[in-house]
């Protein structure tokens, strides 16, 4: 196929209607919307499939999440010895190469009836470094030789929580550069073919000059948003780096500042207004690793020179504060995660014009851990109906590798709020499957517009028809992807 050729797209299904159109697209853009003549360009035709704009996911660690797909999937265990039963198992059939750690990923404690311990793990692992992160990211559990590993002399529990863990986490990643980045494209290769056009990459590193490097190698199969760092934000105004502009090649450019105010459910670090049930002490509320006297000159300084910031936050009380620091600083942006809000800061989210960008499957994998540590405030925990009746821009993603990087289970979670057999968790904080799509688009309407990016997902399935029963959407088949006209998926 010409890539320098106008595309047709035959007898696409525009979603609600019905009469199938050809879709024109040149240079990038969609050129025209209706009956297209003979000869116009290359022809693909749809045959009656539906065409959509592609999906984004908001919010994902990429070289985390490529690594992730490797390793030791822990979060099945119900308990600190199923967990090690997993990480005895692959040593015996699967064992890591000398000098190289046995990660694993997705454990979950906040619900277990055992603690985790450096002593279990050694039970197994000997002398072999063992490291499970866990799925908020914000907990590590290691053994002897992995508390080592990550450059700790000794640990009294081999669990580190949050502030002790956070520095320690690029450790796992060392990997060769060529290595990673190998990965990287095979992930995105691999959300591509769900249908994904574009991701916003929080990786915690230099992700300027990561992802130049990776461009100089050929462009990305999505468009990517190298969101910055504190730690490099200097970097960035010095090279004078707005959101927006363009970092490498047509399809990187800069991302957000990302900032974390506090921590996460799981790990019970959320900062939130009221105490954890049994916690007392300086933790009892969580942890507020960003005060406001350190956010609001952040957020200001950032805004002053054309970045846009992503503020983690999880907690009410930690929210609070975030919108706080919007209001008084003028700053655009989002907060990633809006896990648990009161409701005054579900209208000051609309007020402020400030995005929630939320990931939806985080709430059926978080409802056991939240109705035991947010119990009698799970009412207003992942309030996505609530934020959009407000009127709230949501902008939905996965936060990759804490969940799978793959649009249609997030969709599917918004809608269902189930991912087993158990009824909807808190069903009247659902959304309706249109609303889940349209805050999957990256914020263009639903309706193909002529002008509009060619940033376009095929389906073999009508996702209004699969919505019907929970987990249908999952399952939905994506026939082609492109990116600015240029194909980077198909079956067709």
């Amino acid at each position: 196929m010409d890539v320098s050729r106008p595309l047709v797209l035959r007898r696409a299904r525009l979603l609600g209607q019905d009469a199938p159109v050809d879709v024109v697209l040149r240079d990038g853009r969609i050129a025209s919307l209706g009956v297209a003549a003979a000869g116009v360009g290359d022809v693909v035709d749809l045959d009656g499939r539906l065409l959509l704009p592609g999906l984004w996911d908001q919010h994902t660690h990429l070289t985390q999440w490529a690594l992730a797909r490797g390793r030791l999937d822990v979060s099945g265990a119900e308990s600190a010895a199923q967990a090690v039963a997993l990480v005895a198992e692959r040593l015996r059939t699967s064992p890591p190469a000398p000098g190289r750690p046995l990660v694993g990923l997705g454990f979950r404690d906040g619900t277990w009836p055992d603690a985790p311990s450096a002593a279990l793990l050694d039970a197994v692992a000997g002398d072999v470094p063992v490291v499970l992160v866990s799925g908020d990211l914000h907990c590590a559990w290691a053994s002897t030789a992995g508390i080592r590993l990550l450059g700790v002399a000794q640990h009294p529990t081999g669990v580190l929580r949050e502030t002790e863990w956070m520095p320690l986490m690029g450790a796992l990643d060392h990997v060769p550069d060529a290595e990673q980045d190998a990965l990287v494209a095979d992930a995105l290769r691999a959300a591509a073919a769900r249908g994904v056009v574009g991701v916003v990459d929080l990786e915690i590193a230099d992700n300027v000059a990561v992802w130049r490097r990776r461009a100089a190698a050929g462009d990305p199969p999505v468009r990517v948003r190298a969101g910055v760092w504190p730690a490099y934000l200097d970097r960035v105004v010095g090279e004078d780096l707005h959101t927006g502009d363009r970092v490498a090649g047509p399809r990187v450019t800069q991302g957000p500042l990302k900032v974390i105010v506090d921590g996460s459910l799981n790990t019970r670090t959320a900062w939130c207004h009221d105490p954890y049930p049994g916690v007392e002490g300086d933790l009892a509320h969580g942890v507020l690793n960003v005060p406001p006297d350190e956010l609001v000159p952040l957020l200001r300084h950032a805004g002053a020179h054309g970045l846009r910031a992503a503020v983690h936050a999880i907690g009410d009380a930690a929210n609070a504060l975030v919108l706080d620091a919007f209001a008084t600083t003028g700053a655009q942006g989002s907060v990633e995660h809006a896990q648990l809000l009161t409701p005054a800061d579900v209208t000051r989210f609309a007020e402020l014009g400030v995005v929630a960008s939320v990931q939806p499957a985080h709430a059926p994998d978080d409802r056991d851990v939240a109705d035991r540590h947010w119990a009698g405030r799970t009412h207003r925990a992942f309030p996505l109906a609530d934020l959009h009746a407000a009127g709230v821009t949501l902008a939905l993603g996965s936060d990759a590798p804490v969940a799978p990087l793959d649009p249609w289970l997030a969709i599917d979670a918004a809608v269902w709020r189930t991912a087993d057999e158990r009824p909807p968790w808190h069903p009247e904080q659902r959304l309706d499957v249109r609303t889940a799509l349209a805050s999957s688009v990256d914020g263009r309407p639903l309706g193909l517009r002529v002008g509009d990016p060619a940033d376009l997902v095929v389906l073999e399935d009508d996702p209004t028809t699969l919505a019907a029963t929970p987990g249908g959407l999952r399952a939905t088949r994506v026939a082609a992807t492109l990116v600015a006209g240029t194909v980077t998926h198909t079956t067709l």
